[in-house]
């Protein structure tokens, strides 16, 4: 009995390889966009032939959507984390803390996907948007649920508006090339949503 446990518990080579190559394209998605990411290169990176791709994956497609789910879902599994190690009724501010940190800021190759890609994501396949989709709802409702009017239809859309708020902050804080203005920028938003933290 014991033996047939492990054996069903134990991850058979081409699923620890399966989980490599999306680990790795998480990553590349998120450092070098949907385009800038090719299969030869995930699989190089991954220590993999690139024939053996289609071993694992049916298209490009349902590799970078299983990626981007990947992203997506260690992005949430860490805020909600953030949140959940947080002093009671302090979710929400540790957690903008942590999403407009310095440090999230810089890593862009391990950060939110959503603002990594943001751009990019209209012209992705329905089955990457469709991931991304879920993804956005999620966000709002673990938002949503740090409210004090959590429940009522002003939650749900104050929340919707402060995930705005915290993807495009980011985005632009990342994209100018002036540290001062990207500072300032991480500052306006914690202070304007969320004033203990700023």
């Amino acid at each position: 009995m014991q033996k047939k446990f492990t054996q069903a518990t134990v991850k058979s080579r081409k699923e620890i390889s399966h989980d490599r190559i999306v680990e790795v394209a998480a990553r590349a998605i998120r450092r070098s966009g949907y385009d800038g990411t090719g299969v030869a290169d995930i699989m190089k990176e991954a220590g993999l032939t690139h024939g053996g791709f289609y071993a694992h994956f049916a298209s490009r497609d349902a590799l970078l959507a299983e990626a981007g789910s990947k992203a997506l879902a260690d992005s949430a599994a860490l805020a909600s984390s953030v949140v959940a190690s947080a002093p009671p009724g302090q979710g929400l501010q540790a957690m903008m803390q942590a999403y407009l940190s310095p440090e999230h800021l810089s890593a862009i190759e391990t950060g939110c996907p959503l603002t990594a890609l943001g751009s990019e994501m209209p012209r992705q396949s329905a089955e990457v948007r469709h991931a991304v989709t879920a993804h956005i709802k999620e966000m709002v409702d673990l938002i949503a649920r740090q409210l004090p009017d959590w429940g009522q239809p002003k939650a749900h859309e104050q929340a919707m508006a402060l995930l705005c708020a915290l993807i495009g902050t980011t985005m632009i804080a990342r994209a100018v090339d002036d540290s001062a203005l990207s500072e300032a920028l991480r500052s306006a938003t914690l202070k304007q949503f969320c004033p203990a933290a700023g």
